[in-house]
């Protein structure tokens, strides 16, 4: 039998690796008496745990939430983890990195020298995908606010601002007011968005979390409907890839660039580029549409052989003939013939 101190660890691992246990099963697994259960579960409130018991001849207990937060156990593994993702937070766009620091430094002063040598030899450098300019920040209480609306099904109302150029501020005379139903909080890209049902516009919609500002009070309750696919991460791949449900892009090409593979992976963020020779590359890239996949080749500044499919070649001839007639000082000619090739 384990000394009282290993006991009561072991109690509280179990306690905290599911919501209910029996007391029968918890005695079971100690290998102990349930009086020595109950005795045990006397101790653990005594050091600030929230043990709930309920009654009856199947009676167990449940570690409740409490008013503060009582010391923690963590085995090596959850250990590890916990220390991944506090190092990980920087690029998590939810405005917690000083929080963030706060907490692993809390956690690795009372580890164990084992597990402390373990951390401090696991440094991790989050690193955020490049972008033309910094990602949004958003604030953690509006996180929150959203994630507690999401959670208690409550209408939510805020007031959304439209895109602003680079450097500018928010305007709150351009903000326009907003009625939903918020169903999902989720991040993307380094962005965060709630998925809601738009009450005004009898829609789904995707609404970036650093544009919103929440109103308080919420509205009433109401009963959740079900996001169209039932899959909340397909719904939303499918609203930022342009496709219904899917993870794909509905129009996707492969071209050859007369470029080395470095100069171009560095504008494509999720195209596949491999390299063909020290100045020749293979591109794979989707888009909303084949004219959309040819312009975002074509920007390029090189030479351009089109793998396939024959709509990606019929799309750089159709932007060939609107080139050349922006060029001409005359009108529009519709009857330009195709580019030969």
């Amino acid at each position: 039998m384990q000394k009282t101190s290993g006991r009561l660890l072991s109690l509280l691992s179990l306690l905290q690796a599911r919501r209910d246990w029996p007391g029968a099963l918890l005695a079971e697994r100690l290998d102990v008496s349930r009086r020595t259960v109950r005795r045990d579960v006397d101790r653990l409130r005594e050091l600030g745990y929230p043990i709930v018991a309920s009654k009856g001849p199947d009676g167990g207990y449940r570690l409740d939430a409490g008013t503060q937060l009582p010391p923690l156990l963590f085995d090596d593994e959850q250990a590890v983890a916990l220390a991944v993702a506090l190092q990980s937070a920087t690029a998590t766009g939810a405005g917690i990195e000083e929080a963030a620091a706060r907490a692993l430094n809390t956690v690795r002063q009372v580890m164990p020298a084992r597990l402390r040598h373990r951390i401090d030899a696991l440094r991790v450098t989050a690193v955020e995908r490049p972008a033309a300019r910094p990602l949004p920040q958003v604030d953690s209480s509006v996180l929150m606010a959203l994630s507690a609306a999401v959670q208690a099904r409550e209408v939510l109302r805020f007031d959304y601002a439209p895109v602003s150029p680079p450097g500018a501020g928010r305007d709150s005379a351009t903000t326009s007011p907003r009625r939903v139903q918020p169903h999902h909080l989720v991040t993307w890209g380094g962005r965060w968005y709630l998925v809601a049902w738009d009450l005004d516009r009898e829609d789904w919609r995707t609404f970036r979390a650093d544009r919103l500002s929440p109103r308080v009070p919420t509205g009433p309750r109401f009963t959740p409907r079900e996001v169209p696919g039932g899959d909340v991460a397909a719904f939303v791949a499918g609203r930022f890839q342009g496709s219904d449900g899917s993870y794909d892009w509905p129009c996707r090409g492969e071209v050859v660039l007369d470029l080395p593979a470095a100069a171009v992976s560095h504008y494509v963020h999720d195209g596949l580029v491999e390299e063909l020779a020290a100045d020749r590359c293979r591109l794979v890239l989707g888009s909303w549409s084949w004219p959309g996949l040819a312009a975002t080749v074509g920007r390029f500044d090189a030479g351009i052989e089109v793998v396939g499919p024959p709509e990606l070649k019929q799309a750089f001839a159709q932007l060939a003939r609107r080139f050349a007639d922006a060029a001409s000082d005359g009108p529009a000619d519709s009857t330009v013939p195709p580019a030969s090739h």
